[in-house]
């Protein structure tokens, strides 16, 4: 899968969807101009030390993306968009575009596909969400219907004793 961010602007925002990216095995795309420097260490404490675990692509622009990538299926969240994400049903090998924090993605792309334009359901006084939230939501909603491929779908506690906190108490 792929995650793709039109001229994102806000780093922090960038390094948690890395990261996302990192834990899931998708592949993220980012179209410039970007807002902030790759470089820059907001972008990278939010990342964490996940980085070697993603793999990611800078396209110079949109039309050069779209260029890159001509047969590929695309959805594009938006706020303005009549479908909701849960209903419709992603392969292996979507690509789901997010538009910047301020402004979400041009009208005039939204217009071009308006049956791949999904949207999460918010109340209508809220402008939207944030991008890192809306990102994680959608994409694991898409490995949601494929099974979590490749991932660890359980856990198992570590045997390590922690300090206990007060609040164990009044379990």
């Amino acid at each position: 899968m792929h995650i793709v961010l039109v001229h994102p602007e806000i780093p922090q925002n960038t390094g948690n969807i890395a990261r996302t990216c990192a834990a899931t095995g998708c592949d993220l795309h980012l179209i410039e101009p970007l807002g902030f420097s790759l470089a820059d260490r907001y972008l990278k404490r939010a990342g964490l030390d996940y980085w070697h675990l993603m793999h990611y692509t800078v396209h110079p622009s949109l039309e050069a993306f779209f260029r890159a990538f001509p047969d590929a299926h695309m959805y594009f969240a938006s706020t303005k968009a009549k479908h909701v994400y849960t209903e419709v049903s992603y392969g292996p090998d979507v690509f789901i575009v997010f538009g910047q924090e301020t402004r979400g993605l041009p009208e005039n792309l939204l217009s071009r596909f308006p049956e791949d334009c999904i949207r999460i359901p918010m109340r209508s006084e809220a402008r939207s969400l944030n991008l890192s939230n809306s990102v994680a939501v959608v994409l694991y909603e898409a490995l949601r219907q494929q099974g979590f491929p490749e991932l660890m779908c359980e856990g198992e506690l570590t045997g390590r004793e922690e300090e206990a906190a007060p609040w164990l108490d009044y379990v």
